[in-house]
């Protein structure tokens, strides 16, 4: 086993394949959580032949399944002793209100639930790997407020209030991972990659595909959006920082709906009740 184990979701396409190649090149044994296998084997290939590192593996799963998230930790479970780091990267920002396989509003299933269950299913490994857990967010978080009573998105549908109440719910999910599991070895942190010019927001259309094409212009290179992840995965002594939202390597100022406590201990329960089905053991209060 290499150096580090380190499991990416969304890796096949913009700032995780960028990330991939940086930590490969570094010597991680990497896991690379894909819901499209054979793009995914084009992205090993990719990988080992820039970097000559053969430690990278392929394995299927779409977050916006949970039976699919559910089958990838078992089968990391079964495969691994330990893992150093879990970097939540996929998500997606979706025009129109859709539902998941489970029943879930789409923007709520892909870029909060699953990786909620993935980091809870594989627990043992992280403690044991006194791993850091990466959830990348958004300056959009800013624009997202907790919204407990319609989680569905079921009374009005917004694409852009959905994304930013997503990403807002990754920032509590950090602060939360932070508090609870600090004890265990275990580091968190959320990040903001920038505005970065990949094929993010394609589908869009209208008004969001006005905003996106405007916006392109100030956009980053996905070698760039990808640096403060890798920041945050390699850089040593980040302790003190448990739980801290990042831009450009630096902690930075959240929204003031971030920080509230009992909104985020909110999520968390029903977080926990939404998933019930899937949890494999009972979570661990470390309080």
């Amino acid at each position: 086993m290499a150096l580090k184990t380190t499991i990416i979701t969304g890796a096949t396409s913009g700032i995780g394949q960028e990330t991939a190649l940086a930590l490969a090149a570094q010597g991680h044994a990497l896991y690379l959580l894909v819901r499209n296998i054979p793009k995914g084997e084009r992205l090993k290939k990719q990988i080992i032949g820039k970097t000559g590192n053969k430690e990278i593996y392929i394995l299927r799963c779409d977050l916006a399944d949970l039976q699919s998230v559910r089958e990838a930790a078992d089968e990391l479970t079964e495969k691994l002793f330990a893992i150093n780091t879990l970097i939540n990267n996929a998500g997606g920002v979706f025009d129109e209100r859709q539902l998941s396989k489970n029943g879930f509003e789409m923007t709520l299933a892909t870029n909060h639930l699953g990786h909620f269950l993935l980091a809870h299913c594989l627990m043992p490994l992280l403690q044991k790997g006194q791993a850091r857990i990466i959830n990348v967010s958004s300056e959009a978080h800013k624009w997202g407020k907790p919204r407990f009573d319609d989680l569905q998105w079921e009374q009005f549908y917004s694409a852009f209030k959905a994304y930013g109440m997503s990403k807002l719910f990754n920032i509590y999910f950090t602060q939360l991972l932070a508090e609870k599991y600090a004890n265990k070895g275990i580091l968190s942190f959320s990040a903001h990659p920038g505005l970065v010019k990949t094929a993010f927001g394609a589908t869009l259309k209208g008004f969001g595909k006005i905003m996106m094409l405007l916006a392109r212009p100030l956009m980053i290179t996905p070698e760039q959006g990808a640096e403060t992840i890798i920041y945050l995965a390699t850089a040593a002594k980040l302790e003190k920082h448990n739980g801290a939202y990042f831009i450009k390597k630096k902690v930075a100022k959240t929204s003031a709906i971030a920080t509230d406590t009992e909104s985020r201990n909110r999520l968390w329960a029903i977080s926990e009740k939404l998933l019930s089905r899937y949890l494999i053991w009972p979570v661990i209060n470390a309080n």
